[in-house]
């Protein structure tokens, strides 16, 4: 693990460079978590003197000798917390959970020293006020985005209100990571042990083998499902012990809210409360209007818009979606039968096999993770030339595979890990983050590539089915669609150039990131593109053409219900964030309340998806769920392109990648996306592809 760690943080900081500076680190015999607190300590201290020697420059404010070189400050505190966090949720353990702990607080008040740092607000200040006619547009966007964090900071409050911001971001930081520490703990402490083979009917062999693996993992007999998607979701659509889904559903549904040292109630609602106070104290009405400033909705009743625009447009649809599975279930439940939660999942999966004449489970065969690999590796090389090739470099855990990216012309573009199991010291869900972002140390009037740029090292991380000790991994086809997503932040991160890390990449409006990914999914159907890897793991058969039929066919197949379902987390969202009053209601009441309008089925009362709602709470997404939606009305339209000129065009592929990935946050998003369609985005393309116009 130190391998790792030294060669993430200091690939590029010569150790000589390091001494020169009075860093003395003694690695031998020092732990992960000691490595990495003796790098956070030392990069705070240095960019605490590099701060201060902007801060106290005599020479006049100009872009380059305070933007600039603030901008270009801090790296190796940003590359040691950068790696500290990625292990925190993707290989955590005991020490590394105090060491966040210890350190989250002590890393705010240092964020705020700088940020609220007044003579360099002040020198920030004077170069946007000054005339700006020879910035590039990049330049002037770096300025902007500058001059905003201070002000969004709290550089602008009186002393009084900077000493109250301190203490309210101090908080909120320790809130934040209390609740991912006890989602994830809760998460891996339940398990459903069974012994009794005849209770898991329905299940297939694949899921069971699963299941008994982990039983042998934990020293038990029988068959163990967890709460782990891999594990939780096949068994709901699968099993066909109604009281065994009852119990495996009331489990994950009441997460963290027992009351014990997981219970997050208490939380979520320091947190709803901590953000707006902070919002209040910065001039803003709620907290929606501060993190909507900067995304491409702009304001909090343009999203309530967009959300109650789709409501309408899907709620009919839903309604029908879900209608359709009750009355699947009453064929062999009979007509009194009223669909729960639990049946949801088992009936949709039923009538999807009646009504498309396959079962999604029988796709896995095709769906071999290596493959999937290489399709997907091969769809990259047929539509922007890179190549991928597998590296010899220091990983943070065995499962992990390291790959050197290579453009077209061979140049290198960057590095990516790829993590794909789950693991108890990894928290769900999948997700694309950087180790080291793009940029280039040239004269902005310069244009960046490969050559005068430092290149990303990004890593793609998920929680697929695991192997068995005879068969390899095997995907669902939504397993699939979900490194297909992930893939498309990947190459966000890749194929950046930009001159500024602090625009590179994915350093976009949070409305604005999921374009890429999401754009990706829709490849998932294409037959061109199944036939480059779907073939059955054992006998090489491709996958058959009645099946991607079936799939194709099967993309509307319960639009109306997912939309809602997704209408229902950012309407919740939007009621935490976009108040103006301290949260004082029960958290689970006031989440039934918020959902009401996009409800579908009965809610057990004890359920709550707040406290287990990582997206707004830790993750990055307060006030900004809305942007799935959001992004699929721009991937649709996206795509249309390319359904309209082919959808392997080498020429819409190279506008889309020059237009939108490679730019990063250097222009607005709507600018970026208007270049590359020619229009601004229209609804239509999402409502056809889902069947609602």
């Amino acid at each position: 693990m130190n391998k790792f760690i030294r060669s993430q943080i200091l690939s590029d900081w010569a150790w000589e460079d390091a001494l020169r500076h009075g860093f003395h680190l003694e690695t031998d015999d020092a732990t992960p978590t000691e490595l990495l607190r003796r790098l956070v300590e030392e990069g705070m201290k240095q960019e605490l003197e590099e701060v201060e020697a902007i801060a106290s420059n005599p020479e006049t404010p100009t872009f380059e000798n305070t933007i600039v070189a603030f901008t270009r400050c801090g790296e190796l505190l940003s590359r040691a917390t950068t790696v500290m966090y990625n292990l925190f949720s993707a290989e955590t353990c005991e020490a590394l959970d105090e060491l966040v702990n210890e350190l989250s607080p002590v890393l705010t008040a240092h964020s705020n020293a700088i940020m609220l740092n007044e003579a360099l607000f002040h020198r920030v200040k004077a170069v946007s006020e000054l005339p700006n006619d020879e910035l590039t547009t990049e330049d002037k966007v770096l300025l902007e985005k500058t001059l905003a964090g201070f002000r969004r900071s709290g550089a602008a409050l009186s002393e009084k209100d900077k000493e109250t911001y301190r203490q309210l971001t101090t908080e909120l930081s320790q809130e934040v990571l209390l609740f991912s520490q006890r989602l994830l703990k809760e998460t891996n402490r339940f398990t459903l042990h069974i012994t009794d083979r005849a209770r898991l009917s329905g299940l297939t062999e694949l899921q069971l083998k699963s299941a008994a693996e982990t039983a042998e993992e934990k020293g038990l007999e029988g068959w163990v499902f967890t709460l782990q998607a891999p594990s939780y979701v096949p068994f709901m659509q699968y099993c066909e012990d109604r009281t065994l889904r009852e119990e495996l559903y009331r489990a994950y549904a009441t997460r963290c809210t027992h009351g014990d040292d997981c219970d997050n109630l208490e939380t979520v609602r320091k947190i709803v409360n901590l953000r707006q106070q902070i919002a209040l104290l910065l001039g803003y009405d709620t907290f929606a209007s501060y993190a909507l400033e900067r995304r491409m909705a702009e304001k909090p009743e343009n999203v309530h818009r967009f959300l109650e625009e789709l409501l309408e447009a899907y709620l009919p649809v839903g309604r029908a979606d879900v209608q359709a599975v009750e009355e699947q279930a009453q064929k062999s439940q009979g007509a009194d039968f009223r669909l729960q939660p639990w049946d949801y999942a088992f009936f949709a999966r039923q009538l999807k096999e009646e009504r498309f004449h396959f079962d999604p489970d029988s796709l896995r065969p095709y769906f071999e993770l290596s493959a999937v690999i290489r399709g997907v590796f091969g769809l990259a090389t047929r539509l922007y030339g890179i190549t991928f090739h597998e590296a010899d470099m220091p990983v943070y855990h065995p499962d992990v595979k390291a790959y050197r990216v290579e453009d077209a012309d061979g140049s290198f573009l960057g590095v990516l890990f790829a993590d794909f199991f789950p693991r108890e010291g990894k928290k769900g869900g999948a997700w694309m983050t950087d180790y080291r972002g793009e940029h280039a140390d040239i004269p902005s009037s310069q244009p960046v590539n490969n050559a005068n740029s430092v290149r990303p090292v990004v890593s793609l991380t998920t929680n697929f089915s695991k192997p068995t000790a005879d068969t390899p991994s095997l995907l669902t086809f939504s397993e699939v669609e979900t490194l297909l997503h992930e893939f498309g932040h990947t190459l966000h991160g890749l194929f950046a150039m930009s001159h500024y890390e602090a625009l590179s990449g994915t350093n976009v409006f949070w409305d604005f990131v999921e374009l890429p990914s999401q754009f990706m999914e829709n490849f998932s159907t294409e037959p061109e593109f199944l036939a480059t890897f779907a073939r059955h793991y054992q006998t090489g058969e491709p996958l058959p053409a009645s099946y991607i039929d079936a799939l194709r066919a099967a993309r509307q197949f319960q639009a109306g219900y997912q939309c809602l379902r997704q209408l229902s987390f950012g309407f919740l969202d939007m009621a935490f964030y976009d108040r103006e009053t301290p949260l004082t209601d029960d958290v689970t009441e006031f989440e039934r309340r918020a959902m009401e309008k996009t409800a579908l089925l009965p809610c057990i009362p004890e359920a709550c998806m707040a406290v287990s709602f990582g997206h707004i709470m830790s993750g990055g997404y307060a006030a900004g769920y809305y942007s799935y939606k959001w992004a699929e009305v721009l991937d649709a339209d996206a795509f249309s392109l390319f359904r309209e000129r082919g959808v392997f065009d080498a020429a819409t592929a190279a506008a889309f990648r020059d237009c939108i990935l490679s730019k990063g946050g250097t222009e607005h998003p709507s600018v970026l996306f208007q270049r590359f369609r020619g229009r601004k985005p229209s609804i239509d393309a999402l409502l056809k592809r889902d069947g609602i116009k």
